[in-house]
């Protein structure tokens, strides 16, 4: 590997009076040849304020996460030598080691961009705790491998396991659905035995299919003995939901025979606690190939989850293909030091690029149809629009202040107008397209965070609000998201948004579902409104979240710290009113992609709490138990 030609080093360190604190940062010089008149970028999520005192330094340039500084005029910076500068005045304190630069180039005197290589944020004045153990050590009281947990088991230990389930006689229909249980486990656990055979195979054991019409969609029932198991189900999904159990069984039983067994006697029915069981993926901050996502999908389908909420779109990159507008794809999903959108959360000196074609949204959609998942689709309005507004001029108020207002993100003026008439047919022909290629009942719309004071300086928009009587930045929000589902409606689809769509007068609540993230109590005030809901709150179901106080534990921290014993022991029915909780339709993690710059990074953030998740989506509370939880966990298939 090639020695990149810069080394950026940064520190946060505590000031007296000042929580937010400030950052030291050291460039090296590594490249051999002097350099002088060159700029230095980083991206970071701790930002600069406008208030930011330097040492050392000036502050040309500031972007949400995007930092560009430049050295005290005639500075020259040998081979070998280091510059160092020092920042006062951050928008937040640092907490975590990831809370610092995430990425950084140089810009030399000609426009050329060099990497710099960089390091985790170090702590000065303090003690830098290092990251702590996770799970405690688990225990199985009885000795099966399954997550989540069924809702009700009574189960006789084995003192062998079967090399395979097979079928002896099957419905063609069944001898797929096996099959597909089977190429899910292959693909999971490629260097792993199969669970099952078509046809009967030595040592195996008999699988016995029986349909009947008397048990729920999802569920199904099991019942083992030395010679046979017997499936019964009444739908495909009770079927596919069997199948995986038994598959997990077995699969327990061969990583660790001296703690889970397969069983020889005993009964297993079962059937999820809520009809939503979700994960969420932002691919906007961060672009996961096709293969991740469909891998991610066959994980889901391994823990029984049955939504994909597909995050799109947002201010960093547009990443669904809209063939009537390819600039959407080729300008709003590339992020660079020359390009219109400029590096953020994690990018350098090199252009980074990357969205789904139609055909790959197609593939997705049926991988994920074909276990059992339904794709919610997000496009994320009217806020969180920094990469369509910088394409599509007409579609801001020319008249408008460039930055009468910013986003918690830190984007100026990143929201779409709804006073502008060419927004709404700028929608319509995104959802046309979308409405062919997502089957979902649902449309995910966003709607949040939409920066108090948006619009406000915009004359179109004043003057719609005195047309129609609105009031403030969220009755112009509401009247936008009125339009915007009776375009959904005359589709065929029904609105889904985060939990801000109420603002303002909301929507109607008929056939819409919102997600309640902010704090598990505004999931009550939206079912008191008459809204459907889904608790994905962030201080329980945020997998971006830091596992543990420590210094070196990394991820982000604004919804408080999120340890995996927390979203596993979290009830989102909470203190929900007995007569409010047929509108709590179920639950939903979210993996928000700031943080994750690597596989390992998602994998240590995303598991075991991702597990933890599923099981709080299925098994009634009275069937979980946190060291075995703790037990099983650790074997998670990974990204």
């Amino acid at each position: 590997m090639v020695t990149l030609p810069f080394v950026l080093e940064n520190s946060w360190y505590p000031i007296e009076g000042d929580l937010a604190g400030g950052f030291s940062f050291v460039l090296h010089n590594m490249s051999g040849a002097e350099i002088s008149n060159f700029r230095l970028i980083y991206t970071s999520l701790t930002r600069v304020t406008d208030e930011a005192v330097c040492q050392n330094a000036t502050l040309l340039r500031r972007n949400a996460n995007f930092h560009e500084f430049g050295p005290p005029e005639g500075f020259k910076l040998a081979p070998g030598d280091s510059w160092a500068f020092k920042v006062d005045g951050l928008h937040r304190s640092a907490k975590h080691r990831t809370d610092g630069a995430k990425s950084a180039y140089v810009t030399l005197s000609d426009g050329t961009h060099k990497p710099c290589a960089i390091g985790d944020l170090m702590l000065e004045g303090r003690h830098s705790e290092p990251a702590p153990k996770l799970l405690p050590d688990g225990k199985v009281s009885e000795p099966f491998f399954l997550q989540p947990w069924p809702k009700k088991t009574s189960l006789g230990k084995g003192d062998s396991y079967p090399v395979a389930l097979f079928l002896k006689s099957a419905t063609s229909d069944e001898k797929s659905s096996v099959q597909k249980v089977q190429t899910l486990y292959q693909r999971l656990f490629a260097a792993d035995h199969v669970p099952f055979a078509l046809s009967p195979v030595h040592e195996g054991r008999e699988l016995v299919l029986r349909k009947t019409n008397t048990l729920a969609n999802e569920e199904y029932k099991l019942t083992f003995s030395e010679t046979e198991v017997a499936l019964t189900y009444t739908m495909e999904s009770g079927l596919q939901y069997g199948l995986t159990t038994l598959a997990q069984l077995l699969h327990g039983a061969r990583q660790d025979p001296e703690t889970f067994s397969f069983p020889s006697s005993g009964t297993i029915d079962d059937t999820p606690r809520y009809g939503w069981r979700g994960c969420h993926l932002d691919v906007s901050r961060q672009f996961y190939p096709t293969a991740d996502v469909t891998r991610l999908i066959d994980i889901l389908a391994w823990y029984k989850m049955n939504i994909f909420h597909w995050h799109l779109t947002d201010d960093e990159a547009w990443r669904l293909e809209i063939k009537a507008y390819p600039e959407l794809t080729t300008i709003g999903a590339t992020r660079g030091p020359d390009e219109i959108l400029l590096p953020q959360l994690g990018n350098g000196a090199e252009i980074v690029s990357g969205f789904y074609s139609q055909d790959e949204v197609k593939a997705v959609v049926a991988h994920a149809a074909h276990l059992g998942l339904e794709v919610v689709p997000e496009v994320d309005i009217p806020g969180h629009c920094t990469a369509v507004l910088a394409i599509f001029g007409n579609l801001s108020d020319g008249q408008e202040a460039p930055d009468s207002y910013h986003s918690v993100q830190g984007f100026p003026n990143n929201a779409l107008n709804p006073a502008i008439e060419a927004t709404y047919a700028f929608l319509a022909t995104v959802f046309d397209e979308m409405a062919s290629l997502f089957p979902s009942r649902y449309v995910h719309i966003g709607g949040d965070e939409v920066a108090d004071g948006s619009w406000l300086a915009s004359p179109k928009a004043k003057k719609l609000m005195e047309q129609e009587g609105l009031e403030g930045t969220f009755g112009l929000q509401s009247y936008f998201m009125k339009r915007v589902q009776q375009m959904l409606l005359e589709r065929g689809k029904c609105l889904a948004g985060w939990d801000e769509v109420s603002h303002g007068g909301g929507v109607s609540p008929e056939g819409t579902l919102l997600m309640a993230w902010q704090n598990p109590d505004v999931g009550i005030d939206l079912a008191r409104k008459g809204y459907d809901v889904v608790m994905t709150p962030g201080q329980a179901y945020y997998l971006d979240m830091v596992q543990d106080d420590a210094w070196q534990e990394p991820g982000a921290s604004w919804a408080g710290t999120v340890p995996p014993e927390h979203s596993y022991h979290y009830e989102a029915e909470g203190d929900f009113p007995e007569d409010l909780r047929p509108r709590l339709k179920g639950i939903q993690a979210c993996i928000w992609s700031e943080n994750f710059l690597s596989h390992d990074y998602f994998n240590r953030l995303v598991f075991p709490r991702l597990c933890a998740v599923a099981e709080a989506g299925w098994s009634p509370k009275d069937a979980k138990d946190w060291l075995r939880f703790a037990a099983i966990a650790p074997y998670a298939p990974k990204l």
